[in-house]
């Protein structure tokens, strides 16, 4: 009988990613439409059986799905380490893409698709790299739990927040979360690479203002209109620009720039700087200050009625420490007669770039791209890391990618035509083996 042959784990990775990518778990944040995700769970629970670890699938409503593990450790008496990533991705319009978005189609020295950068990709790293381990019988130094989960682009009810709230013991003894986004490469000249590790990311502050008024004909002198209210209300705080509070990571990070570039960093106008970063000024430039953008408006039913409610939705991102500040500006600036609700609050994080897993990430970079350095930075969107960090866990983004020096990564989270360079997982897979196997 001929060997089975067991595929590299530079192999397996883009394998693993384009069978995620193939499995649909488009999150649209509303359970009866949601999908795929129980399939992506039992996915990754087949896979990590196959390698003898024992998975377990956590339902948080019908087909909301996420899968846990524990890969037991050489030394039980050190705190955990949890890996964690997300297994939804955000919709996509098929008629928009190039290739199709749930297709996993492999051209031009990319995977292409939904998912391929959010974050399916880091999920198939931390597959191939425990499976070449499990296989080679390899044990890590410390206990490491794996999980991936559900509804993290909607806020992570469903996903994380339902594990930390309704399974607290898969989090027994973790001490550190290592998750997305982090640990890709920023090319800051010809010859110098950085790479940038999660240490912060902002608030998450979804609301929702009403404005009500007196009913009425619309040919008539009206001088109570919600629609006039709620408009005034969301143009003012859509044209406000918050002041710049540089967190400490913020301040960390322009410091570390302008070390290794000839960029000046001024701190009373930290703006001038980031400009200079290219691509990535986008990202680097909203975590400069709180932002609030005006996304959804509905009011009314017939155009010759005055409707007797307006709403608007704005999604708002506070600093760490911020969110309360953020409400007291956006209540004056919206003057009276606005009722605010939340759909969603979270309070933003901020940990130090500092300690035995963040000398093993910049040991892991200097081995597979000698040269390049390790810097903290604050993302401004969010993660499933908020959730965890309510259990007192230190959380870092740290998702390695090797990434081409014009390629304009940001713009490819929750963009259209979505893709990894092949060359980057293989890189990322290399780096999370050195990587744990250090910590």
């Amino acid at each position: 009988m001929a060997e089975t042959v067991k595929p590299h784990p530079d192999d397996e990775v883009v394998e693993i990613a384009r069978d995620l990518i193939r499995i649909d778990t488009t999150n649209t944040g509303d359970n009866d439409t949601a999908k795929g995700e129980r399939a992506a769970a039992e996915y990754v629970a087949e896979k990590l059986a196959e390698v003898g670890l024992e998975a377990k699938i956590y339902e948080s409503a019908p087909g909301r799905a996420s899968v846990a593990a524990r890969y037991p450790g050489a030394d039980p008496s050190r705190g955990a380490l949890l890996l964690h990533g997300h297994l939804d991705v955000v919709p996509a319009e098929a008629d928009e893409w190039s290739v199709h978005p749930f297709g996993g189609e492999i051209k031009d020295g990319y995977l292409w698709g939904r998912g391929a950068v959010d974050m399916k990709d880091f999920d198939a790293m931390l597959l191939a790299v425990v499976r070449r381990w499990r296989r080679e019988g390899k044990v890590p130094p410390r206990d490491l739990v794996l999980l991936f989960t559900a509804d993290e682009e909607a806020g992570s009810d469903y996903g994380a927040r339902f594990m930390v709230e309704e399974h607290p013991e898969v989090f027994e003894g973790v001490t550190e979360a290592v998750g997305e986004v982090g640990g890709f490469s920023v090319t800051l000249s010809n010859d110098l690479r950085v790479y940038l590790v999660q240490t912060a990311e902002k608030g998450l502050d979804w609301l929702r203002l009403r404005a009500t008024g007196r009913p009425g004909h619309g040919s008539m002198l009206h001088d109570d209109n919600a629609v006039t209210r709620l408009s005034r209300a969301v143009a003012n705080i859509g044209q406000h620009e918050f002041p710049i509070e540089m967190t400490p990571t913020v301040r960390q990070f322009l410091d570390s720039v302008s070390e290794l570039t000839d960029i000046e960093f001024d701190p009373d106008n930290p703006d001038e700087a980031v400009a200079k970063l290219g691509p990535i000024s986008r990202l680097i430039g909203a975590t400069l200050r709180n932002t609030a953008n005006p996304t959804r408006l509905d009011a009314g039913y017939k155009t010759n009625v005055i409707p007797s409610t307006a709403e608007a939705v704005l999604d708002c991102r506070s600093l760490p420490g911020r969110n309360d500040e953020l409400e007291a500006k956006l209540r004056e600036l919206a003057g009276d007669g606005i009722e605010f609700d939340y759909e969603i609050r979270q309070p933003g994080y901020e940990t130090t770039f500092d300690g035995p897993l963040v000398d093993a990430m910049a040991e892991a970079i200097r081995i597979t791209d000698p040269g390049a350095k390790t810097v903290p930075y604050m993302l401004s969107g969010g993660t499933d890391g908020k959730a965890f960090a309510t259990l007192g866990i230190r959380c870092f983004g740290f998702a390695p990618l090797k990434l081409p020096a014009d390629l304009d990564f940001t713009a490819l989270f929750h963009g259209i035509d979505e893709r990894v360079p092949l060359d980057g997982l293989k890189f990322g897979v290399d780096t999370m083996d050195r990587f744990l196997s250090q910590v």
